[in-house]
């Protein structure tokens, strides 16, 4: 089952913001992940604070997604990324809509 990253990013350095992000996506990319939201127009319509940056990645899987963070190739891009930026970083499970836990809910 699919899961996803998701990242609430607030740029603190932008030459090593852009360079965490180059680092980043090669390693997603290695580790089957790809980009469902990165950076795009965001608008909060209920609750607060204002939204920041939003970054969502897909993986095929949690297991997937934890071997991604904590890989070798992903530990430069966090380096980079503590000077670079502050944000919050949530792992989700996805769901099939098809299946049972859709009918479950229901």
């Amino acid at each position: 089952m699919a899961a996803y990253v998701i990242s609430e990013v607030e740029p603190r350095d932008a030459a090593l913001f852009e360079r965490y992000r180059v680092l980043a996506a090669a390693t997603i990319e290695h580790y089957g992940g790809r980009y469902i939201v990165r950076g795009g127009a965001a608008e909060c319509i209920e609750g607060g604070p204002p939204v920041k940056t939003l970054v969502i990645v897909e993986f095929p899987s949690m297991a997937r997604a934890r071997e991604w963070y904590r890989s070798p190739e992903y530990a430069e891009a966090l380096k980079v990324g503590a000077g670079a930026l502050e944000r919050r970083l949530v792992f989700v499970e996805g769901c099939d809509p098809y299946g049972s836990q859709n009918r479950r809910a229901q």
